[in-house]
C-alpha cells in the first residue's frame, strides 16, 4: 500500500512538471502567432519586413512538435496518476 502511494506524488509533481511547461510553451507560441501578420503588401524595400515573417513562421511551426509531444506526455502521466489513485483505492476499500 505504501508503495502505491510513494509512486503516486512523484507521477504527479512530474505531470504537473510537463503541464506546466506544455503551458508556458503554448503561451509562447500564441505571443508569436501575435507578431505575424495576415496580409502583408511588399515592394522591393520591404524585404527585410518580409523575412522577419518568414522566420516568424518558421518558429511556429518549429513548436507544433513539441507541443504535440508534450500532450502526449502529459496526458498519459495524467492517466497514470488516475490509475494508480483508483488502484490505491479499490486496495483499501
Amino acid at each position: 500500500m505504501e508503495a502505491l502511494h510513494a509512486a503516486l506524488f512523484p507521477l504527479f509533481v512530474a505531470w504537473g512538471v510537463v503541464t506546466a511547461i506544455l503551458i508556458l510553451v503554448l503561451i509562447y507560441r500564441s505571443m508569436l502567432e501575435n507578431r505575424e501578420e495576415d496580409q502583408i503588401f511588399l515592394d522591393s524595400a520591404a524585404q527585410s519586413m518580409a523575412n522577419e515573417q518568414r522566420a516568424l513562421v518558421s518558429r511556429i511551426e518549429a513548436l507544433s512538435k513539441p507541443i504535440v509531444a508534450l500532450i502526449v506526455v502529459s496526458s498519459v502521466l495524467l492517466v497514470g496518476v488516475a490509475g494508480l489513485w483508483l488502484w490505491q483505492g479499490f486496495q483499501s476499500f
